[in-house]
Protein backbone atom coordinates (compact mmCIF):
# COMPACT_ATOMS: atom_id res chain seq x y z
CA UNK A 1 0.00 0.00 0.00
CA UNK A 2 1.76 3.26 -1.07
CA UNK A 3 1.03 6.73 0.35
CA UNK A 4 -0.52 9.23 -1.92
CA UNK A 5 1.26 12.51 -3.42
CA UNK A 6 -1.97 13.60 -4.34
CA UNK A 7 -3.02 16.33 -2.16
CA UNK A 8 -7.01 16.71 -1.60
CA UNK A 9 -8.71 19.92 -1.37
CA UNK A 10 -9.68 18.63 2.42
CA UNK A 11 -10.50 16.11 4.66
CA UNK A 12 -12.31 13.83 3.00
CA UNK A 13 -12.69 10.84 5.45
CA UNK A 14 -12.64 13.33 8.32
CA UNK A 15 -15.20 15.37 6.48
CA UNK A 16 -18.99 16.02 6.82
CA UNK A 17 -21.33 17.75 9.28
CA UNK A 18 -20.60 18.26 13.09
CA UNK A 19 -22.46 17.10 15.94
CA UNK A 20 -24.34 19.59 17.15
CA UNK A 21 -24.32 18.54 20.51
CA UNK A 22 -20.81 18.82 21.14
CA UNK A 23 -18.47 22.30 20.51
CA UNK A 24 -17.42 22.89 16.79
CA UNK A 25 -13.96 23.64 17.29
CA UNK A 26 -12.70 20.93 18.88
CA UNK A 27 -14.37 18.51 15.94
CA UNK A 28 -13.23 20.68 13.23
CA UNK A 29 -9.84 20.22 14.80
CA UNK A 30 -9.92 16.49 15.50
CA UNK A 31 -10.74 15.94 12.37
CA UNK A 32 -8.12 18.08 10.65
CA UNK A 33 -5.72 16.55 12.88
CA UNK A 34 -6.52 12.71 12.14
CA UNK A 35 -6.46 13.61 8.19
CA UNK A 36 -2.93 15.55 8.47
CA UNK A 37 -1.68 12.28 10.42
CA UNK A 38 -3.03 9.91 8.30
CA UNK A 39 -1.22 11.83 5.50
CA UNK A 40 -5.11 12.32 3.69
CA UNK A 41 -3.77 16.05 3.90
CA UNK A 42 -0.35 15.33 3.52
CA UNK A 43 2.55 18.19 3.49
CA UNK A 44 1.66 21.43 1.44
CA UNK A 45 -1.81 20.78 1.21
CA UNK A 46 -3.65 24.14 0.89
CA UNK A 47 -6.67 24.61 3.91
CA UNK A 48 -9.01 27.95 2.99
CA UNK A 49 -11.28 28.93 5.70
CA UNK A 50 -13.99 29.57 3.31
CA UNK A 51 -13.82 26.07 2.36
CA UNK A 52 -13.60 24.49 5.44
CA UNK A 53 -16.39 26.51 6.77
CA UNK A 54 -18.80 25.15 3.77
CA UNK A 55 -16.90 21.58 4.06
CA UNK A 56 -18.07 20.94 7.92
CA UNK A 57 -21.15 23.57 8.27
CA UNK A 58 -19.79 26.13 10.83
CA UNK A 59 -18.92 29.71 10.73
CA UNK A 60 -14.99 30.60 10.18
CA UNK A 61 -14.40 31.21 14.27
CA UNK A 62 -14.20 27.57 14.25
CA UNK A 63 -12.10 26.54 11.81
CA UNK A 64 -9.82 29.42 13.09
CA UNK A 65 -9.54 28.43 16.54
CA UNK A 66 -8.84 24.64 14.93
CA UNK A 67 -5.96 26.10 12.46
CA UNK A 68 -4.55 28.00 15.47
CA UNK A 69 -4.44 24.54 17.47
CA UNK A 70 -3.14 23.08 14.85
CA UNK A 71 -0.12 26.01 14.26
CA UNK A 72 0.75 25.78 17.90
CA UNK A 73 1.17 21.92 17.27
CA UNK A 74 3.54 22.70 14.77
CA UNK A 75 1.47 20.74 11.77
CA UNK A 76 -0.18 23.85 9.76
CA UNK A 77 2.17 26.79 8.89
CA UNK A 78 0.00 30.29 8.51
CA UNK A 79 1.07 33.08 6.14
CA UNK A 80 -1.27 36.15 7.49
CA UNK A 81 -3.41 37.20 4.33
CA UNK A 82 -2.16 34.38 2.27
CA UNK A 83 -2.21 31.09 2.76
CA UNK A 84 -2.33 28.02 5.48
CA UNK A 85 -1.04 24.86 4.17
CA UNK A 86 -0.11 21.60 5.91
CA UNK A 87 3.16 21.61 7.20
CA UNK A 88 6.46 19.15 6.40
CA UNK A 89 7.61 16.68 8.88
CA UNK A 90 9.91 18.41 11.82
CA UNK A 91 12.32 15.72 12.12
CA UNK A 92 13.77 17.84 14.97
CA UNK A 93 10.35 17.64 16.84
CA UNK A 94 9.80 14.10 15.75
CA UNK A 95 12.95 13.08 17.72
CA UNK A 96 12.10 15.29 21.10
CA UNK A 97 8.35 13.76 20.64
CA UNK A 98 10.37 10.14 20.65
CA UNK A 99 12.72 11.20 23.51
CA UNK A 100 9.27 12.45 25.64
CA UNK A 101 7.77 9.29 24.91
CA UNK A 102 10.56 7.15 25.37
CA UNK A 103 11.49 8.87 29.08
CA UNK A 104 7.89 7.70 30.72
CA UNK A 105 7.16 4.60 28.79
CA UNK A 106 10.61 3.08 30.10
CA UNK A 107 9.49 3.74 33.44
CA UNK A 108 5.89 3.14 32.95
CA UNK A 109 6.13 -0.63 31.81
CA UNK A 110 8.37 -0.78 34.82
CA UNK A 111 5.94 -0.43 37.20
CA UNK A 112 3.91 -2.36 35.10
CA UNK A 113 5.75 -5.00 35.09
CA UNK A 114 6.53 -4.76 39.19
CA UNK A 115 2.89 -4.50 39.47
CA UNK A 116 1.28 -8.04 37.50
CA UNK A 117 -1.91 -7.15 36.42
CA UNK A 118 -3.21 -9.78 34.92
CA UNK A 119 -6.59 -7.62 33.44
CA UNK A 120 -3.95 -5.29 31.77
CA UNK A 121 -2.15 -8.44 29.88
CA UNK A 122 -6.15 -9.17 28.65
CA UNK A 123 -6.46 -5.90 27.61
CA UNK A 124 -3.04 -5.52 26.35
CA UNK A 125 -3.86 -8.59 24.16
CA UNK A 126 -7.01 -7.59 22.73
CA UNK A 127 -5.18 -4.27 21.22
CA UNK A 128 -2.56 -6.63 19.76
CA UNK A 129 -5.59 -9.20 18.06
CA UNK A 130 -7.06 -6.19 16.38
CA UNK A 131 -4.06 -5.28 14.94
CA UNK A 132 -2.91 -8.52 13.70
CA UNK A 133 -6.71 -8.23 12.21
CA UNK A 134 -6.45 -4.59 10.58
CA UNK A 135 -2.29 -5.39 9.23
CA UNK A 136 -4.45 -8.91 7.61
CA UNK A 137 -6.38 -6.54 5.95
CA UNK A 138 -4.01 -3.52 5.26
CA UNK A 139 -5.86 -1.40 7.07
CA UNK A 140 -3.23 1.61 8.19
CA UNK A 141 -5.14 4.22 9.62
CA UNK A 142 -6.99 1.37 12.15
CA UNK A 143 -3.93 -0.37 12.81
CA UNK A 144 -2.27 2.77 13.98
CA UNK A 145 -5.50 3.50 16.22
CA UNK A 146 -5.12 -0.35 17.19
CA UNK A 147 -1.44 0.88 17.68
CA UNK A 148 -2.45 4.02 20.47
CA UNK A 149 -4.83 2.07 22.49
CA UNK A 150 -2.26 -0.33 23.31
CA UNK A 151 0.30 2.37 24.03
CA UNK A 152 -2.87 4.30 26.29
CA UNK A 153 -3.16 0.62 28.17
CA UNK A 154 -0.48 1.35 29.56
CA UNK A 155 -0.79 4.72 30.51
CA UNK A 156 -4.29 4.16 32.17
CA UNK A 157 -3.42 0.98 33.88
CA UNK A 158 -0.16 3.22 36.05
CA UNK A 159 -2.53 5.93 36.38
CA UNK A 160 -0.77 8.21 33.96
CA UNK A 161 -3.41 9.26 32.02
CA UNK A 162 -2.68 12.77 31.64
CA UNK A 163 0.64 12.02 30.70
CA UNK A 164 -0.33 9.83 27.38
CA UNK A 165 -2.75 13.30 26.59
CA UNK A 166 0.44 15.42 26.88
CA UNK A 167 2.48 12.97 24.69
CA UNK A 168 -0.27 12.57 22.56
CA UNK A 169 -0.16 16.20 21.71
CA UNK A 170 3.41 16.33 20.89
CA UNK A 171 3.31 13.29 18.64
CA UNK A 172 1.96 14.80 15.37
CA UNK A 173 5.35 14.92 13.62
CA UNK A 174 6.81 11.35 14.60
CA UNK A 175 3.26 9.93 14.06
CA UNK A 176 3.47 11.67 10.07
CA UNK A 177 6.60 9.57 10.31
CA UNK A 178 5.09 6.45 11.68
CA UNK A 179 2.72 6.22 8.98
CA UNK A 180 5.03 7.03 6.00
CA UNK A 181 7.02 3.86 7.02
CA UNK A 182 4.22 2.25 7.81
CA UNK A 183 3.28 0.52 4.48
CA UNK A 184 7.16 -0.99 4.07
CA UNK A 185 7.60 -4.65 4.43
CA UNK A 186 7.79 -5.85 7.46
CA UNK A 187 7.03 -3.16 9.34
CA UNK A 188 3.48 -3.47 10.74
CA UNK A 189 4.72 -7.36 11.89
CA UNK A 190 7.87 -5.92 13.54
CA UNK A 191 5.64 -3.87 15.70
CA UNK A 192 3.06 -6.64 16.80
CA UNK A 193 6.41 -8.66 17.65
CA UNK A 194 7.68 -6.24 19.67
CA UNK A 195 3.88 -5.35 21.59
CA UNK A 196 3.86 -9.40 22.26
CA UNK A 197 7.22 -9.31 23.37
CA UNK A 198 6.59 -5.83 25.88
CA UNK A 199 3.12 -7.38 26.85
CA UNK A 200 4.89 -11.14 27.74
CA UNK A 201 7.80 -9.55 29.71
CA UNK A 202 5.33 -7.55 32.01
CA UNK A 203 3.17 -10.81 32.23
CA UNK A 204 6.50 -12.08 33.58
CA UNK A 205 7.29 -9.39 35.63
CA UNK A 206 10.43 -9.07 33.82
CA UNK A 207 10.87 -5.11 33.91
CA UNK A 208 14.50 -5.28 32.02
CA UNK A 209 13.14 -6.88 29.61
CA UNK A 210 9.96 -5.05 29.02
CA UNK A 211 12.43 -1.52 28.95
CA UNK A 212 14.68 -4.08 26.27
CA UNK A 213 11.67 -4.34 23.81
CA UNK A 214 9.89 -0.98 24.68
CA UNK A 215 13.10 1.08 23.64
CA UNK A 216 13.91 -1.11 20.57
CA UNK A 217 10.22 -0.36 19.60
CA UNK A 218 9.87 2.99 20.05
CA UNK A 219 13.68 3.53 17.76
CA UNK A 220 12.19 1.53 14.75
CA UNK A 221 10.78 4.60 13.02
CA UNK A 222 14.06 7.02 13.20
CA UNK A 223 16.26 4.58 13.06
CA UNK A 224 15.12 4.23 9.39
CA UNK A 225 14.69 8.03 8.93
CA UNK A 226 17.39 8.04 6.03
CA UNK A 227 15.04 5.68 4.49
CA UNK A 228 11.93 7.30 4.68
CA UNK A 229 13.68 10.67 3.86
CA UNK A 230 15.10 8.77 0.42
CA UNK A 231 11.38 7.71 -0.14
CA UNK A 232 9.60 11.57 0.40
CA UNK A 233 11.72 14.19 0.81
CA UNK A 234 9.48 16.53 -0.16
CA UNK A 235 7.64 15.79 3.25
CA UNK A 236 10.55 16.17 5.78
CA UNK A 237 12.43 19.05 7.24
CA UNK A 238 15.51 19.52 9.15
Amino acid sequence: MEVSHTAPRAASRHGGRLDRARQAAPQVFERLRNAILALELPPGSPLSRAELAAQFGVSSTPVRDALMRLEEEGLVDVFPQHATVVSRVDVGRAQQAHFLRQALELEIVRLLAESRDPSLIIRLDHAIALQQQFARAGDFESFMAADNDFHAQLYAAAGKQELWTLVRSRSGHIDRLRRLHLPSPGKAQNILRHHKLITRAVEAGDADAAQRHLRTHLSGTLSELDTIRARHPEYLSD
